[in-house]
């Protein structure tokens, strides 16, 4: 391969990167006409786009680097997404993960607690999602589902939630004091924002599927889900484990401004790694190819 043809493929490979971010971003800009509306009103970012992709790949980056530190040092990294629905908790995970080995850094979202996870002591559903070494845990909402919706909206009893703030601050301690890194998030969003956002999801076949009963509920509970917040941040916030507050109105400067702040939470540095050779292919001539029938492949429609 030539060098004007080996740049050529690398800038093809380059520009396919950016396309998939692109994707990502595609549904916040085609809005539908009868949707114009909510867009008109809709937080519009000031953050210049090229600004945004640039640094955004920079700060991925440093994902990967912070990686690849986890997995040499063999540390174990956990970090809670919490906050209002909405606010941008989905968006900051995907951009975080989308570049990194998902054998490293996993997602975990947990369903609503079977009848058998319901009779458990309150944390033991979580604890077999915590990380080994080497590896990197995000929790998309977590245990303090107990100090927020389980108690908003009655699953959990007074005791219940009492019992869970008298414990939350040493399990925590507990985390840290077995190794691992833990962080925490709360992302915040203005109330006209969340109904600006759930309108667009109401309206949005492509999205309405991230619309649930506890959603909607959220929006009458606005004030019930604020005094949960006071009293998670009053009774949680502890030094070994304190709470990093991230404003989420703007998608895309919450995006930079959480993953900014992750990474400069951990004392990480680039791993020096044995430069990799790509061995050259054994051709054996006396292996024939064989055919394979036309069904086996998939239809080229595009």
């Amino acid at each position: 391969m030539s060098d004007d043809s080996a740049k050529t493929w690398v800038e093809a490979e380059w520009a396919d990167g950016l396309d998939e971010e692109l994707e990502m971003e595609i549904d916040d800009n085609l809005i539908a006409k009868d949707l114009a509306f909510i867009s008109d009103k809709k937080h519009k970012s000031t953050l210049d786009r090229n600004v945004y992709f640039h640094e955004l790949l920079r700060l991925q980056s440093e994902l990967v680097k912070l990686q690849d530190w986890v997995q040499h040092t063999n540390e174990k990294v956990v970090v809670v997404f919490e906050g209002r629905d909405a606010a941008g908790k989905g968006g900051v995970i995907k951009r975080i993960t989308q570049r990194l080995n998902p054998r490293v850094c996993r997602v975990v979202a947990l369903p609503a607690p079977s009848e058998r996870e319901k009779s458990q002591w309150y944390f033991q559903r979580y604890v077999p999602h915590l990380p080994a070494g080497g590896e990197i845990v995000l929790f998309d909402r977590s245990w303090y589902n107990r100090s927020g919706v389980e108690r908003v909206m009655g699953f959990a009893s007074d005791d219940q939630v009492e019992q869970f703030f008298n414990d939350v601050p040493e399990f925590e301690r507990m985390l840290v004091r077995s190794g691992i890194r833990l962080i925490k998030y709360w992302f915040s969003i203005t109330d006209e924002e969340q109904q600006l956002r759930f309108l667009m999801r109401i309206h949005d076949p492509l999205k309405q599927w991230k619309l649930s009963p506890m959603d909607l509920q959220s929006r009458v509970r606005w004030e019930d889900y604020t005094k949960a917040k006071e009293d998670i941040f009053e009774r949680t916030n502890i030094p070994e484990a304190p709470w990093f507050i991230v404003e989420g109105n703007d998608k895309k400067r919450a995006r930079l401004n959480c993953i900014s702040h992750f990474l400069s939470m951990i004392p990480y540095h680039e791993i020096a790694h044995e430069p990799i050779t790509l061995p050259d292919r054994v051709f054996n001539p006396d292996y024939e190819r064989k055919v394979l029938p036309d069904h086996l492949y998939v239809p080229e429609k595009y």
